[in-house]
């Protein structure tokens, strides 16, 4: 047995609910719940059965998860166009969007992205199961940005104020794999 997720799982009922919602501390104890998962079950599995081993573990650290839940996407000017499946959303504020792929591509960079912005919703998680190394990215969107170009492409002006954050310290970086920071 592990003591990562046991150490995890006390923090958290120690902390108390309240301090969780912090989104920092929500991405950490997801990201090491689904690192656990990926050592524990390691890769090859269908997509579905990792999003059923996170959603089960972020239920029994007492988070509230909806899977497949379905979000509203809206039109620039606040109109309903339509609806996306969600993989996962916690706590009604983080969209975790599941992989089993051999590698992450621009394409499931870009669907976490339009999800986030068209939901409204500010923070996304996306995480790969399917390599034998363990992926995850934070996304972070800000509504009512405009775009700016930087080495990666085009991507909004939040990623600017969040590599600002991150320089003075506000922030911290989820993993050395994000998107957003190189």
């Amino acid at each position: 047995m592990s003591w990562t997720p046991l150490f995890v799982l006390l923090v958290f009922f120690v902390v108390g609910r309240d301090v969780v919602k912090d989104i920092m501390q929500l991405c950490d104890l997801v990201r090491q719940i689904a690192y656990d998962i990926h050592v524990y079950h390691g890769h090859g599995h269908l997509e579905k059965v990792y999003e059923n081993a996170v959603a089960h573990r972020l239920r029994k650290a007492g988070l509230d998860v909806k899977q497949q839940f379905p979000l509203k996407v809206h039109d620039e000017d606040g109109t309903l166009i339509g609806e996306y499946v969600a993989d996962l959303l916690i706590e009604g504020i983080l969209i975790i969007e599941i992989k089993a792929a051999k590698a992450l591509g621009p394409e499931h960079e870009a669907q976490i992205l339009g999800y986030l912005k068209s939901s409204r919703l500010e923070h996304g998680l996306l995480i790969n199961f399917g390599s034998y190394k363990f992926e995850i990215r934070k996304f972070v969107w800000t509504e009512g940005q405009t775009t700016a170009k930087n080495a990666k492409g085009t991507k909004g002006n939040t990623h600017e104020r969040y590599q600002r954050s991150l320089r003075s310290g506000q922030a911290h970086c989820l993993c050395d794999l994000c998107v957003l920071c190189g």
